[in-house]
């Protein structure tokens, strides 16, 4: 993500912490009708023998900023998202067919859903009793779930998806426009338009394919594999076959202009700029994105997805941009060449290698920032030491000294300064510390290390010190965890 600013902080923190976890139940909340269950105990899709020694998972992952966000006792493979969309009444209908894997013997399992309406819910192709609850969709199978087994989920829902609003107006989740939507989902948003384990922790392959009204253009993440008209309706099915963390899937509604090339490696590059907006009418920046996919592929290793690209949407009242998966969101009113760099870096720092919980923050964050530093390193301009001494000169009551970067103080703290600013200063102070040569091959072993997984701040700290063959502790202690401005 980058802002024009510091970001306010995140209401939807509270949000999360006073919304109950859902137990396991046969009754559903949001109007207190009684959860659907099915009638014929042999339905089509039926499991193996029937298993009765579960237990009900937990209702989220205990992440120290949002311990309702997630879920546990299963991992998320796949979602294939059916999407239906009505941009003129906001109305979306879905259908989330979600592929997983037990990881303890379940006798139900919650899904994270806000302020959309379930339908019906089976699993295993029998009818599962269900029941929502704030943020919570808890399923009861009809049979309970071994460990280790294979099952899937099949959610239908609909609603009029409402955006997550922080405290000084700045919205994140589905966002309505002039002439559809667009989903931003940091850190908990994507939540308002689809279940799911919602935790960066659980990342899964997607298909997502979505109906609006003909003459509307959809655009999703990864590669699009078919388009199709019927009658006064038109279908996209984008199909993003690594692994991708929740909070990066989006879906971007609207009238585009779809800019295709390819980089010399081959990878396409699909942009798609919002036709009203008013923005890079030269072509410039978008332009320069091969350019910028070659260079930061020098820097930082082979590209780790199957395509790229950018969108550029005229989504009012969003203030960021976001490093959503192989395709960066960035509003029209900050689409420029550092933003590009910034978003572009997150494809390998964030989304390939994704944070282990919303603490490990700063390793996305400073590493995209710390890009913008090398671009500019690259290109004649300010030097990566130019940027760190001029952000070292600011006085000690600066918000970039707040707190350190490796341990924000709650939810609201994790897109503040630090994160970012410092973040980057502590990536700088290891090149300063290892040297040059050190540092090239660092920039580009980090990633290959962890492509298409997670990690955390501890795996960084013991990587570098593997590679750099030396304990950093003096970086550690005042950099990354130290309080107060470093010396």
């Amino acid at each position: 993500m980058k802002t024009s600013g510091r970001l306010a902080a995140f209401a939807v923190a509270g949000l999360l912490a006073a919304l109950p976890a859902c137990s396991e139940s046969g009754s559903r909340g949001g109007g207190g009708a009684e959860g659907r269950t099915g009638v014929d105990a042999s339905g089509a899709g039926a499991a193996g023998s029937a298993f009765h020694g579960g237990r009900p998972a937990a209702a989220g992952t205990g992440d120290p900023y949002f311990p309702e966000l997630g879920n546990g006792g299963y991992d998320v493979t796949h979602y294939a998202l059916t999407l239906a969309y009505d941009p003129g009444s906001g109305r979306l209908e879905g259908t989330a067919k979600i592929t997983a894997k037990a990881t303890a013997d379940l006798s139900a399992f919650n899904l994270d859903l806000l302020g959309l309406e379930v339908l019906s819910a089976t699993v295993d192709g029998r009818p599962a009793r269900f029941r929502q609850e704030g943020q919570e969709l808890t399923l009861q199978p009809r049979d309970h779930l071994r460990k280790g087994a294979a099952f899937q989920s099949v959610v239908r829902y609909a609603g009029t998806p409402q955006p997550i609003t922080h405290d000084h107006g700045w919205r994140e989740g589905w966002l309505r426009t002039d002439k559809g939507a667009v989903a931003f989902g940091e850190p908990t948003g994507s939540m308002s338009w689809f279940p799911g384990n919602h935790h960066p922790s659980d990342k899964a392959s997607y298909d997502i394919t979505v109906t609006v009204p003909k003459g509307v253009q959809a655009i999703s993440n990864g590669r699009l594999l078919a388009r199709r008209t019927s009658g006064d309706r038109a279908t996209f099915h984008w199909h993003q076959a690594e692994p991708m963390a929740g909070y990066v899937a989006t879906v971007a509604i609207g009238s585009y202009d779809i800019k295709t090339s390819r980089t010399r490696s081959g990878i396409p590059i699909v942009s798609a700029v919002d036709t009203t907006a008013e923005v890079d009418e030269d072509g410039a920046v978008l332009g320069r994105f091969p350019e910028i996919m070659e260079w930061a592929e020098r820097r930082f290793g082979p590209y780790p997805f199957s395509a790229a690209g950018v969108i550029v949407d005229q989504a009012a009242d969003v203030p960021y941009a976001l490093e959503t998966q192989t395709r960066p969101t960035i509003p029209a009113g900050v689409f420029h060449t550092t933003n590009v760099v910034h978003e572009l870096a997150h494809q390998w720092f964030g989304n390939s290698v994704t944070p282990r919980t919303w603490r490990d923050m700063w390793l996305n964050e400073g590493f995209a920032t710390y890009a913008e530093w090398l671009w500019t390193e690259d290109h004649g301009g300010a030097s990566a030491q130019d940027h760190f001494d001029r952000n070292h000169a600011k006085a000690a009551d600066d918000d970039e000294w707040d707190f350190p970067p490796a341990e924000p103080p709650s939810a609201s703290d994790i897109s503040g300064q630090p994160v970012y600013v410092r973040g980057a200063m502590v990536i700088h102070r290891i090149r300063q510390t290892v040297g040059d040569e050190t540092f090239r091959a660092l920039l580009r072993g980090w990633p290959l290390r962890h492509r298409h997984g997670h990690a955390s701040t501890d795996d960084f700290t013991a990587y570098v010190e593997a590679k750099a063959d030396r304990d950093l502790d003096s970086v550690w202690d005042a950099w990354l965890y130290g309080e107060g401005k470093p010396g």
